[in-house]
């Protein structure tokens, strides 16, 4: 198992290699809470996640045959980035294999850093299966991304800066996949704060915790659906069930809906930028607010996010948030009908994106036609206006 002075070691290791990260306060999240919420910027880490903590102990312990052989590794982005700068830092020769969906800025980073780039599979467990074929044929060491000592206690290492940078935390909240950086984080502030609540978060479509608990030991997950990539691990490993299970408080699950607009929040109002995993936490804690005993800090974990995707994501947390607003409106078939409607959406202030006029459709009658319409709204109570005032015109409308 791993104890606080195992953490405490990870950090004289650490010192002057990885940052301490800021801790950001978050209005938008204290008002909704009741009280303090502050935001662990791991995101601002070095290689953008909080794994470059756990990679730097676990190589910097190897011995010097094992540095000599060099390391291998697998996953879809963080923990290589973490451990092709660590291997790089420590003059060590890496490997990482990496499923064939992993964002393409992941696999350029990660190559920057001096390590090779394999692809393997479609998921990091899939990607784990020939980093340890790898580990077998060339006698390279594997960095496992969350189930080894040193990893966890590297991990931990952030937890014993939640605790100094806010003393009066109640309740800490990470972000979860594997468990290596809940469970180290819990390591050190169950053995330092014992009443401080540490509650793991994990995707709705990769949650493996929770059916592994209740069966008392690791189950893997049927299938990973999320687009938080950086948690979607679809087995605990076995040192951090046990740990996560004895240390952890409780694990709880967001959907996409609230990552998408938990990662929305931490951009628009934290002027953070957050991959859908980083956003986990806060998604939580914005999803359910009152479940979360202040001061909160909610460690956004990662920010190494492919442009394109973080573009899928803003469009659906706007979607998810009410501010965007689809509607078909049935209107007479003759002029000066469709110059009616718009007036009739200029009253409401929304802004008009997208119009598309539909002369066949199910149920209508010759001379009646459909506008699709694509609608820019300030939020759901925006949205039901429009939808009313619409109503209120005798417009037919659905959403």
């Amino acid at each position: 198992m791993v104890e606080l002075a195992d953490v405490q070691a990870a950090r004289e290791l650490l010192r002057g290699v990885t940052h301490t990260t800021p801790v950001q306060a978050s209005r938008a999240l204290s008002d909704r809470v009741g009280g303090p919420v502050l935001l662990k910027c791991e995101n601002l880490q070095r290689t953008g996640s909080f794994k470059l903590r756990g990679a730097y102990v676990r190589i910097a312990r190897l011995s010097p045959e094992q540095h000599a052989t060099g390391v291998v590794a697998a996953s879809a982005g963080n923990h290589a980035q973490g451990v092709a700068l660590a291997a790089s830092l420590l003059g060590t020769r890496s490997t990482v294999f990496m499923p064939v969906s992993a964002p393409i800025p992941k696999v350029q980073a990660t190559k920057a850093y001096g390590a090779e780039v394999r692809h393997a599979g479609h998921t990091v467990d899939e990607a784990l299966v020939a980093a340890r074929e790898f580990e077998a044929q060339t006698g390279a060491v594997l960095i496992h991304p969350f189930d080894h000592h040193d990893v966890v206690a590297g991990q931990g290492t952030a937890g014993l800066e939640v605790l100094e940078q806010c003393p009066d935390v109640r309740t800490v909240v990470v972000c979860t996949g594997g468990g290596g950086l809940v469970a180290g984080i819990a390591v050190a502030v169950k053995a330092l704060r014992p009443d401080v609540e540490v509650v793991a978060v994990q995707a709705s479509g990769a949650a493996a915790f929770p059916p592994s608990l209740a069966a008392g030991h690791p189950v893997p997950h049927p299938g990973m659906v999320t687009m938080a990539d950086g948690i979607a691990v679809g087995r605990p490993g076995d040192l951090t069930f046990r740990l996560v299970r004895d240390l952890v408080d409780r694990v709880v699950t967001v959907d996409e809906d609230e990552i998408s607009r938990g990662l929305l929040l931490c951009l628009e109002r934290a002027k953070l930028v957050v991959e859908p995993a980083g956003a986990a936490a806060v998604a939580a804690v914005l999803a359910r607010p009152r479940d979360f005993t202040p001061p909160v800090v909610a460690v956004v974990s990662g920010g190494n996010v492919d442009p394109l995707l973080l573009a899928k994501v803003i469009h659906h947390g706007l979607v998810a948030a009410g501010r965007y607003l689809s509607l078909v409106v049935t209107i007479p078939d003759r002029p000066g009908e469709l110059a009616r409607l718009l007036a009739v959406l200029a009253t409401t202030r929304v802004n008009v994106l997208d119009v598309e006029h539909r002369r066949s459709g199910t149920g209508l009658h010759v001379d009646e036609v459909e506008v699709a319409v694509q609608l820019e709204t300030r939020g759901r109570d925006d949205s039901d206006a429009v939808v009313a005032a619409l109503a209120g015109a005798s417009y037919a409308v659905r959403r």
